[in-house]
């Protein structure tokens, strides 16, 4: 490489890499409910996997008690033995990959036309611009995560709301478990009941 080009490559290295770091916003998490339009009485509730989805894992209980403290915010206590659960809600949760992106490397460097003078009219004539790529970009998964929770009397069995939440993460940042339950059961229970049979999209 001519030494006027590797000492422009050098020089410019600092600046590029200042300009490297982003910042990326949180996913917002789409929220669809369906209920009877009933009052709904605040009593207590006990939570529970939904039939035949699911072991009490330990993902699952985070799920479960970021669905419980949602509830506890509108009213609904735990159930005890002293005090018979008047609710069940049924939690299911889902967390599916659709794929990967590939990071563009940590630094880029584009060079365009032009030259650099070699002293008597002499030159190096870069013809078209010149790019290149310094590191390795990193792939990082595309998550989607889904909470589902209905919402039935204890009395009857009968299912009188239910709800799905659900939001896409990429990479491990944006897919840590109690993050993510915690912004999906938040934004299920935002405005409880909420509008039967649409579909609302919380930032």
């Amino acid at each position: 490489m001519n030494s006027y080009l590797r000492l422009a490559l050098i020089a410019t290295l600092p600046a590029l890499a200042a300009g490297c770091t982003t910042t990326g916003a949180r996913t917002p998490i789409d929220v669809t409910r369906y209920h009877l339009g009933q009052p709904l009485e605040r009593t207590t509730v006990s939570i529970m996997p939904m039939s035949g989805a699911m072991d009490v894992t330990p993902e699952y209980r985070v799920y479960a008690d970021a669905v419980q403290a949602e509830l506890n915010k509108l009213g609904y206590v735990p159930a005890t033995s002293e005090r018979p659960a008047g609710y069940i809600a049924s939690v299911s949760f889902t967390r599916a990959s659709r794929g990967v992106i590939q990071d563009r490397p940590p630094v880029s460097i584009g060079l365009g036309g032009g030259s650099f003078g070699g002293g008597r009219g002499g030159g190096v004539g870069l013809g078209g611009g010149v790019s290149f790529g310094l590191g390795k970009g990193k792939q990082r998964e595309i998550l989607v995560s889904q909470l589902w929770v209905q919402l039935r009397r204890r009395a009857g069995d009968s299912v009188i709301w239910e709800g799905r939440a659900e939001t896409t993460g990429v990479g491990l940042k944006d897919n840590q478990p109690a993050a993510t339950a915690q912004r999906l059961a938040a934004a299920l229970f935002k405005d409880f009941p909420g509008e039967s049979g649409i579909t609302t999209t919380v930032k």
